[in-house]
């Protein structure tokens, strides 16, 4: 896939969240030793002021190795006998576009399992500390996310990507820390990835959803927008699987998928984070997303796929999550609905980010790269499209 550089977008402006920062610890601190070092082979992004997260690499490594190890010993034939569920339900759709709203709510139902952000912190040893750590560093987690004010602790829903990208260093999230795209393209969809590496990211991710499962053998629900390019990959790997896929006016995916960039680059690279291309990135990959999903939607099997409008979803949770139960053949959403009542009571009084209006220009060049978007599900262009014909703005084929 190849585009042409794109006329450069207005830089866009965000009010900041009233989340707390991520903290000290970023996403390299989950490697081990060997995957420091790894990274370290890569050459990554360096800058004296992210000198901080630089000390606590090593020991971080040192520990999870350690803890590692010591889960082998004690859980390991266990892991390895572990059946997977054949029915994982992926939630999937660009970043942006609710996938974390669809995951929280769905995960309160108790019939399924997921992994939580202490598993995806700590992947190599959850099993083997996650009831004493989590209790003892519980005060140090910040309450919400850095990029929005979504509720955020140990035990709380997390994306499996974020682990399997500590475990493997084979992920697209190689992003944050490697401004070159060569670095990560092939992590998307893994067309273009060796076949060393398809085979060693396959055997990680199933060795993860053991651990999950093993913690509690029930149905996983999954939660990555990355998966959005992968659903050929998931299918090979669990025909059974079902999907949900959500999406959202592509104005708001766009602005806030900047505002992300912006903010969990800024917590987690360990140099300078450069925002020039991040339009033509997030454009690029957002256009790809789509179009991956279009390609092998038609994959999935007849009752397994379900699609879901996120600001349906914002208005009225209960409803529309009766209507994907029904849709997936999910059974006992009565059952469910006792635990989502409370909550969706209390996202009444969720505040979301707020930013500045998006100026006929930005929009016109949104619309030429996501046209399909908004006439498949009939968002409003707001007036871009009269003008979108004029911009020659290359997109991806």
């Amino acid at each position: 896939m190849s585009i042409e550089s794109p006329e450069k977008l207005p830089r866009m402006v965000e009010s900041k969240p009233k989340s707390t920062s991520q903290g000290p610890l970023s996403m390299w601190h989950c490697t081990d030793v060997p995957r420091l070092l790894k990274l370290l082979s890569m050459r990554p992004s360096v800058h004296w002021s992210r000198w901080h997260r630089w000390c606590m690499l090593p020991p971080c490594a040192v520990y999870n190795s350690v803890m590692g190890l010591g889960e082998k010993l004690v859980f390991g034939r266990k892991i390895a006998e572990t059946q997977i569920h054949p029915s994982p339900i992926f939630i999937i759709g660009h970043w942006r576009s609710g996938t974390t709203l669809l995951h929280n709510l769905i995960s309160l139902d108790r019939q399924f399992t997921f992994p939580t952000m202490y598993h995806t912190a700590f992947p190599q040893h959850f099993l083997l500390t996650e009831r004493i750590v989590s209790r003892l560093s519980a005060p140090l987690v910040p309450k919400s996310r850095p990029m929005d004010n979504v509720e955020a602790g140990w035990g709380m829903p997390q994306e499996d990507e974020i682990a399997l990208c500590a475990l493997c260093l084979i992920s697209p999230y190689l992003m944050i820390t490697f401004p070159e795209r060569s670095a990560y393209s092939d992590y998307f969809d893994f067309k273009t990835a060796s076949p060393e590496d398809v085979a060693m990211w396959k055997q990680t991710f199933l060795n993860f959803l053991r651990k999950v499962t093993y913690r509690e053998p029930k149905p996983i629900v999954l939660k990555s927008p990355s998966h959005t390019y992968r659903v050929r990959l998931m299918l090979e790997m669990f025909p059974e699987a079902k999907f949900v896929y959500i999406h959202r006016h592509p104005y708001d995916v766009f602005r806030s998928s900047m505002h992300l960039r912006d903010t969990l680059f800024e917590a987690n690279s360990l140099g300078l984070v450069d925002r020039e291309p991040w339009e033509e990135e997030v454009l690029h990959d957002y256009r790809w997303a789509v179009d991956c999903y279009e390609r092998d939607r038609q994959l999935i099997p007849e009752g397994n796929l379900y699609e879901v409008r996120f600001e349906d979803l914002e208005a009225d949770p209960l409803r529309e999550l009766e209507r994907m139960y029904s849709g997936l053949s999910l059974p006992a959403f009565d059952a469910a609905k006792q635990a989502l009542i409370p909550e969706v009571e209390r996202l009444k009084g969720y505040k979301k980010n707020s930013f500045r209006r998006m100026d006929l220009r930005t929009k016109r060049l949104v619309y030429s790269w996501m046209r399909p978007m908004f006439e498949r599900y009939g968002y409003d262009s707001e007036g871009a499209e009269r003008e979108s014909d004029s911009q020659q703005l290359a997109v991806p084929a």
